[in-house]
This record gives structure tokens, sequence and C-alpha cells, in this order.
């Protein structure tokens, strides 16, 4: 059919189009919150990017479920507000018609925002939380930079390095200056470089140098000599972090946990592409427009409806994760909004008639 091809392509377009304007809106709020984390110090710089790269994996398939929502109510309040809608339904075609075209749009971006959901967004999350931790571990060795006096991650550590001799990964005329138990503690070494002890810990060793502490005049001021000192600056690496909340875990975990957190978690997960699929069942009624009054009050009852479908979504998932209601709950969210998308439908497939006459029309249906 002709009018499924043009809405097909239409769809498409304009999914595109709402897609890069909500990703760029996103990331741009995301990476300004980066980067003033970054400037405070709580986020390190080079970490930036890959932290809004997985961030945006994770947040994607919300995004999705937006970018199509909006997509179906852009496009099918045109076919109203240009009358092409009237056109087509004077032609025989019904509202219902249209769901199978709008379906086909949908249903391969849910089979995508489920698989996001599913498998592709915990791990974004674990790997993310796994990066983060190297690059902080990471920051106290890169603090030691030849010619500059850089202050450690944790504050309690001043390094600063006169030559530095990459082929044999050496460092020369080290200086150090510690704080730990309440002690000022002063290095001065010839060479130093860093390795891992046994525990996988990164250490710097120093060589041939002279270590004081106290402040001196005092009497409690030490001097000593040393031919190799270790200092740790680093705990263990791992390439992957284990997960440390339930939005890391895979989802095999959660099937076969019995936690209520990871049960609301697991709910939350399965309802992404439900609410994709139904939320453009729900836009297609939604986007109805009468060209005669030019109000566009059906933009503002969509916009409502779906933040209160996922506010809803959220309580119910919150009341799963306290322990109130089983999981299984959240599905009459999603049968009342289907209900709702169904009888709109309905009561939208007869524009002309007013709101008394249809529902006496539904209400004969009713009892027939």
């Amino acid at each position: 059919m002709v009018f499924r091809k043009s809405l097909t392509r239409e769809l498409t377009f304009t999914a595109l189009g709402v897609f890069v304007v909500l990703l760029a809106i996103i990331l741009s709020t995301q990476a300004i919150n980066l980067l003033g984390r970054a400037a405070e110090g709580q986020v390190a710089n080079e970490a930036v990017t890959a932290l809004i790269g997985f961030w945006a994996l994770g947040l994607f398939p919300l995004l999705m479920i937006l970018t199509v929502f909006v997509s179906v109510m852009v496009v099918m309040t045109r076919l109203w507000r240009d009358h092409e809608m009237a056109v087509w339904l004077s032609s025989g075609l019904a509202l219902k018609d249209w769901v199978w075209p709008v379906m086909r749009f949908t249903i391969p971006l849910a089979v995508l925002v489920a698989c996001i959901s599913l498998f592709v967004a915990p791990w974004a999350e674990q790997r993310s939380q796994a990066y983060a931790e190297i690059i902080k571990r990471r920051e106290e060795i890169s603090a030691i930079s030849p010619g500059v006096f850089k202050e450690s991650a944790s504050s309690s550590k001043v390094y600063f390095i006169e030559d530095y001799s990459g082929e044999h990964g050496a460092a020369t005329n080290i200086f150090m200056q510690d704080m730990t138990e309440g002690k000022l503690a002063t290095i001065f070494a010839k060479r130093g470089y860093i390795t891992a002890n046994q525990d996988n810990e990164r250490v710097l060793v120093l060589e041939d140098g002279k270590r004081y502490v106290g402040e001196p005049g005092q009497a409690d001021y030490e001097v000593g000599s040393f031919k190799r000192y270790t200092v740790l600056i680093g705990g263990s690496q791992k390439l992957v972090a284990p997960a440390t909340n339930r939005q890391a875990l895979p989802t095999s975990v959660l099937l076969a946990s019995k936690d209520p957190s990871h049960k609301s978690e697991l709910a939350w997960r399965l309802s992404m592409p439900l609410s994709c699929i139904l939320l453009a069942l729900l836009a297609i009624p939604l986007s109805y427009f009468n060209p005669r009054s030019g109000h566009t009050y059906n933009l503002i009852a969509a916009l409502m409806g779906f933040f209160l479908y996922q506010n809803t979504l959220t309580l119910v998932r919150n009341w799963i994760l306290q322990g109130k209601v089983p999981m299984a709950s959240i599905l009459l969210v999603h049968a009342i909004v289907l209900a709702i998308a169904l009888f709109l439908l309905k009561y939208r497939d007869k524009p002309a008639a007013n709101f008394s006459t249809t529902m006496k029309s539904l209400l004969r249906g009713a009892d027939r």
C-alpha cells in the first residue's frame, strides 16, 4: 500500500532527526556535568569522553522510546493538520488500519531497545565503573611528570622528578613529600621507578636517597639514608571491576536471583521494549488534531500521558524493590495503557462525532 510505504519512510526520517536532537541535548548536558566534576577533581580528565560514551549506551533505551513516541506523534499530527488523514479516512481506511504500518516501524526499534536494555546497558554500566576506577588509580601514577610539582589524588603526597627515561622506565633526582599519620616526610632520591608488588599494587621504588621526618629544630626530627625505599601509590588494578549496583548486574544474574532489588531491575529492563510498542500505539489516537480549532491540546495530553506512564512504571518498580508488590504487578500498568490505547483508537475512529454519541455507539456495540 502507498500509505504504508510513505508513512514508514516519513517516520524513519523523522525519527533520525528527533534522535539526533535528543542525543545532542542529553550528551551536551552530561558533558557539562562531567567536565565540571573533572575540574573539581572528582573525575579524571582523560575519563570524561569514555564515561560519556558508556553513559549514552545506558540511556539509549529510554532515548529510543522517547524518539519513537515523538516521531509517531509528529508524523500523525501532520497528517491530521494537512487534511491527509481526512482523505485516507474518506477513502475507506479506518484509524485502526494505521496500527500495523506504525508497528512495522516500531517493532524493530523495540527489539533493539530490548537488546540494549537487557545486555548492552548492564555491560556499559559495569565497564563505566571499572574504567573510572582504573583511571582514578592511574591518576596517582600520572602525577609523576618531569619538571612539574603535582599533588596526588589523596592529597597526601607531592611529587617532583627532574628527568624520566622512557626507555628504561626510571626517573632521576626525585623529590617527594609525604604526609601520613600527622608526620611530614621529605624524601630525596637519585633514582626511582614504578613496579607492582605481590598483591598487584603499584609501588614507587626509590634508590640512593635521604628521608627527613618532622620539622627542623624539633626534638623528634629524623634524618635517614637508604639504598632502597618503597612507597605504595596505588591499589591493585583489575581489568573488569565487579558490579557494585543492580544496574550493572547481567540479566542472567537477575533471572536467577530472588532479591527484590534484582527483581525490580529485571522488571524495569523487560518494561523498556513493551513501553516502546505501547507508546507508539497510544500516539496514534493521541495525535488527533482538529484543523478548525487550531489548538494543539493533543501534544500537551501526549506529553502528560508519557510522563504519567513512565512515572507509574518507576513507582511500581520502587514498590517491587521494597517488596510491597510482586514482580508481575508491573504488567498491570502495561495492560492499563494498552486498554486506554485501544479505547482511544475506537473513539477516534469517528472523529466527527462528539463524545456522548461515540460512547453510546461503543456501548451498543458492547451489548451486541
